[in-house]
């Protein structure tokens, strides 16, 4: 799959991502600035931030902060997960970094290893040890949520 994304006949999916940046102890939104080749800047406006669609679930992820080249171990992302999304993540794209999760509007069901979260809007939730996840959108409209990370110290 990696050789597929290298040669732009593929777009990764969010596994992969998190498969990758589990393999580099980086954040997905640090390997994406720096696929994107991102300028330092300490101002982060609305239309410059950093994008991203998972072409198999359709969620769409935003780089709130940090802006490129920071060194302030947090990261803060805005993600869209539609209606009837889902989105899986492997235990070590949480093994460098603490989570929180703050959803913003819709509900969210957080899958933690075996345990359920279902999260509403205003509701956050810190992440235990790292384990597989997945998140899930049963609801009919989208969700919008706030991930923000603190990188720990390799």
């Amino acid at each position: 799959m990696i050789a597929k994304v290298e040669a732009g006949k593929s777009s990764p999916t969010a596994m992969l991502l998190g498969k990758l940046s589990g393999a580099f102890g980086i954040t997905i939104s640090t390997l994406l600035a720096r696929a994107e080749n991102a300028n330092r800047s300490r101002v982060l406006r609305h239309d410059q931030r950093l994008a991203w669609r998972d072409p198999q679930s359709g969620y769409v992820r935003r780089q709130v902060f940090p802006v490129p080249g920071s060194t302030v171990p947090i990261d803060l992302v805005e993600v869209e997960l539609p209606a009837g999304a889902k989105v899986a993540y492997p235990a070590s794209s949480y093994s460098f970094a603490k989570h929180l999760i703050w959803v913003q509007k819709g509900r969210l069901v957080f899958v933690e290893g075996k345990q359920e979260h279902l999260l509403r809007a205003g509701d956050c939730l810190e992440l235990g040890e790292p384990q597989d996840c997945r998140y899930e959108n049963r609801s009919g409209t989208t969700c919008t949520y706030l991930v923000l990370l603190l990188r720990q110290a390799p």
